[in-house]
C-alpha cells in the first residue's frame, strides 16, 4: 500500500524500521472531509491496518504468555534442554500427544518427528539420507534447535568440525544432530508427559 501510496506519503513513509511506520500509520489524520483524495482515501486505509496490526501483536503477546506458563508447566525438563524454547517444546508436546506410551522407543519418537535415518547406500558408498516423512512440524522445532546449537553451544560446534573433517556435507551433519537430539528430547519428554499424568 506505502509503494502505491501518493508520493508525498511514500517519501514521509518509506525506510522507516516497522515498529515506527506501525505507529505513525496509527496515528496518522486523514480528513474525513476530502476522502476523495488519494492521499486522505490511503491515509485511512493505513490507519486502519496499522490499528489493526497493534490489536494483534497485543493479542500475539497475551497468548506468547499463556502458551508460555502450559509449556514450563507440562514439559519443565524439555525446555530446560539446550535450544528448545517454549514454541519447540510446545509443538513436539503436540506431536508426542497424550499417550507417551504409544512411543515405544526413542527410535519411535525420531521417526514420528521425521529424523530417523534413512539407509541409501550403494555398493561400497555407506549413508543415509533424509526422511521426508513423520510429523513436519516437529522436524521444523528439531532443525531450529540444531541451528541455534551449531551457533552457540561449544560440543556441538566441535561435533560439526569433527565431522567435516571425516568428509561429511553439512546436511548429513544436521541430520545426525537431529537424530541425537530427537533422542535427548524424548527422554525429556517422555519422563513430563508421564510426570504430568500422575499429577
Amino acid at each position: 500500500m506505502i509503494v502505491a501510496a501518493p508520493a508525498e506519503l511514500r517519501s514521509a513513509l518509506e525506510g522507516l524500521p516497522r515498529s515506527a511506520l506501525v505507529r505513525t500509520c496509527a496515528a496518522l489524520r486523514p480528513d474525513h472531509q476530502r476522502l476523495a483524495s488519494p492521499t486522505q482515501a490511503t491515509k485511512v486505509a493505513l490507519r486502519s491496518l496499522a490499528r489493526r496490526i497493534v490489536m494483534l501483536d497485543a493479542e500475539v503477546d497475551e497468548l506468547d504468555v499463556a502458551l508460555s506458563q502450559l509449556v514450563h508447566r507440562a514439559a519443565p525438563r524439555t525446555i530446560a534442554l539446550r535450544a528448545i524454547g517454549v514454541d519447540h517444546a510446545g509443538q513436539l508436546l503436540v506431536t508426542a500427544g497424550e499417550q507417551p506410551e504409544r512411543l515405544r522407543s526413542e527410535g519411535a519418537f525420531a521417526h514420528l518427528c521425521g529424523v530417523a535415518p534413512i539407509p541409501a547406500s550403494s555398493g561400497r558408498t555407506q549413508r543415509h539420507r533424509l526422511h521426508r516423512g513423520g510429523d513436519r512440524a516437529a522436524n521444523r522445532a528439531l532443525h531450529l534447535a540444531v541451528v541455534v546449537r551449531m551457533r552457540c553451544c561449544p560440543r556441538t560446534r566441535r561435533y560439526v568440525e569433527r565431522r567435516t573433517a571425516e568428509g561429511l556435507s553439512k546436511p548429513e551433519i544436521m541430520r545426525c544432530l537431529k537424530r541425537y537430539l530427537a533422542r535427548e528430547v524424548f527422554r525429556t519428554l517422555t519422563a513430563d508427559l508421564l510426570e504430568l499424568r500422575g499429577a
